[in-house]
């Protein structure tokens, strides 16, 4: 039987056996090993019994972790109506699109580094592909470690990490159904079911979820399916086996993006404008799953081990009639000053990645002198396999952004499948939380990290090792303030050179960044919390050069500001900011075009406010509003063009009641309200791409928990 098979065997049981319970009741928190991870919030109350492992190995309150880290929860995911991590991301200042196409993979950058699908992105702790839309109904939490994470994480963009924290069991049963529509016709249905079983050693956590898929652009339809399971076994008191495993399967017309008129100005299009609408632009199909494991035993009060581990599978298909330029022969990037553009056939067909992990780590604590120490001392491992075939990329017509034209296909496939790239990553790490003094802790770790890359067979296999360094002091003079300062170094994998440079598909070696980060952080009272970073963040600095060829020389550098605050000001009033200040500069390339620019697709600022108020006449019932802005963007690394700056409100209530023994709440979301036209993502890859944010967009749901 196929792993595949095999978990949806397992959540078939696991099903019929949820619903033969009959005491139905509400949430409870999940089995105690992941109960911390599950807890903390980024818009919510409660701050300071706030707690998150993502920036190193010893869980502790956000308060006097030495980082900057946001967490959104699944109570605050149903409140929003957040189905995907586009979603999530606005509401974190320091987070950006970057080449967000609607029907691909989400990508984002974070404090202006974009991050890499390969290494960014975690489940549990551990690597997974961010290729597709990462399914978030079997997520607890979305956990942002914003700055270098090359001590927790080895390889990883200098921007930081994402990482997805699966749902557990529930102590008691948990029956919950969701069903959401929006005005585009997008349609979800959702089941999530936990609990434990007759024998409460072992239990259960399942969710379903079928969607229809409905863009604000128009053509750009889909659909998705998705399915998931976790399993906990108490083997005894200090033993502890967990299990999950998921499948999803989408398909959806991708979008691309517009370019400038004549490489200068902006189109005057509206925002559901389609430009792939060739009868011959089929869907993108990906299929992504997951089985992961965890082992835990704790040896006594102050002793653990875990053992993890978690492979993924990525499978995707990709047809796309694809818009380039202004003269198939010059390839000009940018549109005609008609309208007109070249329309590309781009065939991918049998795209795989299979990327493993396995993480084992002992931890614990113990005194020496007056000194108490939290240690983490640990071993990774990660590999993985790229195959894709020779794609299609062939001039087909000519089409135009005001009057569509229908050209013909070249009937041309992608070449045979075969392994193009495989990575292996070996890691050592050590981390000791030394608290010095009762107000002074400092937080000393290293990571020694063995990389190893093959690829296509023109270029030579690289195996290379670094250290990666990580210190930070903690000054707390009292129990709800502390300050931090921190100095690290990160490892990325060497950018991918893009499509028609001379070097394309081709990696470059790993590169090394540095980060100094100063901080500040307070839980003014129960309920409400601030914090406030300034960092300056160093890495290698890669483009596409005057002779076409994808390089890394010269240098970036991101200095900024992030400002957060969230929790009550009254009862009834709950507030969440959040901000960001950037300054990006490229230099020591050696070109004037270059030199003292900005970075593209990053604003100088972006903020975020949201607003949440219970009204006390009545029971149940939630307003709220949301206001994003974003400043002006370069365009080109040459910063010739800016994008213009933007900002959107969105409006929504919830209110919640009882319909029998069934609790039941209903939310609306108006999104962009004021249906403002803006561009969102303007992404320099191939001569520059942009994409407009959504119209104004209502969308409805219903959750019944029995």
């Amino acid at each position: 039987m196929s792993a595949r098979n095999l978990a949806v065997s397992t959540i078939a049981l696991a099903v019929s056996q949820a619903f033969a319970v009959s005491a139905f009741a509400e949430d409870a928190p999940a089995a105690p090993a992941e109960a911390t991870m599950a807890d903390v919030v980024v818009i919510t109350g409660k701050t300071g019994a706030q707690g998150a492992s993502v920036a190193g190995f010893t869980d502790m309150p956000l308060l006097n972790t030495p980082a900057s880290v946001t967490v959104l929860n699944r109570e605050k995911m149903q409140e929003l109506n957040i189905r995907s991590t586009t979603d999530a991301a606005k509401f974190d200042a320091s987070i950006s699109d970057a080449y967000n196409a609607v029907g691909y993979a989400e990508q984002f950058s974070i404090r202006g580094f974009n991050l890499d699908n390969g290494s960014s992105y975690r489940k549990d702790g551990l690597i997974i592909p961010g290729d597709t839309q990462i399914p978030l109904e079997n997520k607890e939490s979305i956990e942002v470690l914003k700055g270098l994470a090359g001590l927790q994480a080895g390889m990883a963009t200098p921007g930081g990490i994402i990482n997805y924290v699966t749902k557990r069991p529930t102590a008691t049963p948990l029956r919950s159904v969701t069903i959401e529509a929006s005005e585009r016709g997008t349609l979800l249905g959702a089941v999530d079911v936990g609990g434990r079983f007759e024998d409460r050693r072992f239990g259960y956590r399942v969710n379903v979820a079928s969607e229809r898929l409905r863009s604000y652009v128009k053509g750009a339809d889909g659909h998705r399916n998705f399915v998931s399971g976790a399993f906990d076994w108490q083997i005894s008191p200090q033993a502890l086996l967990q299990l999950d495993a998921d499948y999803q399967k989408k398909s959806q017309v991708s979008v691309p993006g517009f370019q400038l008129i004549d490489n200068q100005t902006l189109p005057n299009i509206p925002a559901d404008t389609m430009l792939n609408n060739q009868p011959w632009s089929y869907p993108v199909q990906t299929e992504s799953s997951n089985i992961g494991a965890r082992f835990t035993y704790q040896f006594n009060q102050n002793w653990n081990a875990t053992v993890s581990a978690n492979s993924h599978s990525f499978k995707r298909d990709d047809y796309t009639a694809f818009p380039y330029g202004c003269g198939a022969q010059n390839l000009y990037p940018g549109f005609c000053s008609n309208g007109d553009y070249d329309v590309y056939d781009y065939v991918s067909l049998g795209e795989r990645k299979k990327p493993q992990s396995v993480q084992a780590m002992v931890q614990g604590k113990f005194a020496t002198g007056g000194v108490k120490h939290a240690v983490t001392a640990g071993y990774s491992f990660f590999r993985n396999s790229e195959k894709w075939g020779d794609d299609v990329y062939e001039y087909a017509g000519t089409s135009n952004i005001y009057h569509p034209v229908v050209v013909q296909p070249t009937g041309l496939t992608s070449g045979p499948v075969t392994e193009r790239r495989s990575d292996r990553e070996r890691a050592v790490f050590f981390q000791d939380v030394a608290s010095l003094t009762d107000q002074l802790t400092l937080h000393a770790g290293a990571r020694h990290t063995q990389v190893e890359r093959n690829q296509l067979a023109a270029v030579a296999p690289t195996d290379e090792s670094f250290w990666l360094p990580n210190v930070s002091l903690v000054f707390a003079p009292r129990a709800n303030v502390s300050a931090y300062a921190s100095w690290a170094e990160g490892l990325e994998r060497g950018g991918i050179a893009p499509k028609l440079t001379n070097n394309q598909k081709q990696a470059l070696s790993p590169s090394l960044s540095k980060q100094i980060e100063l901080g500040v952080k307070a839980d003014l009272y129960k309920d409400l919390s601030l914090a406030m970073a300034v960092f300056q963040i160093r890495k290698g600095l890669e483009y596409t050069d005057a002779g076409n060829t994808y390089v890394r020389n010269g240098r970036a550098e991101h200095r900024g500001l992030e400002l957060s605050a969230q929790g009550h000001l009254t009862p009834d009033l709950m507030l969440a900011f959040s901000a960001m200040a950037l300054n990006t500069e490229q230099s020591g390339t050696g070109q004037a075009s270059l030199d003292g620019k900005r970075v593209t697709n990053v604003p100088k600022f972006k903020s975020s406010l949201y607003a949440e108020y219970a009204v006390p006449q009545v029971a149940g019932l939630k307003v709220n509003a949301n206001w994003q802005h974003a400043g002006k963007k370069a365009f080109d690394p040459e910063n010739t063009f800016f994008v213009p700056s933007y900002s959107t409100l969105n409006l929504g209530a919830s209110y919640a009641t009882k319909i029998g023994a069934t609790a039941a709440t209903f939310r609306a979301q108006v999104y962009n309200a004021t249906d403002k036209f803006y561009w969102r993502d303007a992404t320099p890859d191939l001569g520059g791409y942009l994409f407009p944010g959504a119209e104004r967009t209502v969308k409805l749901s219903a959750q019944f928990d029995f």
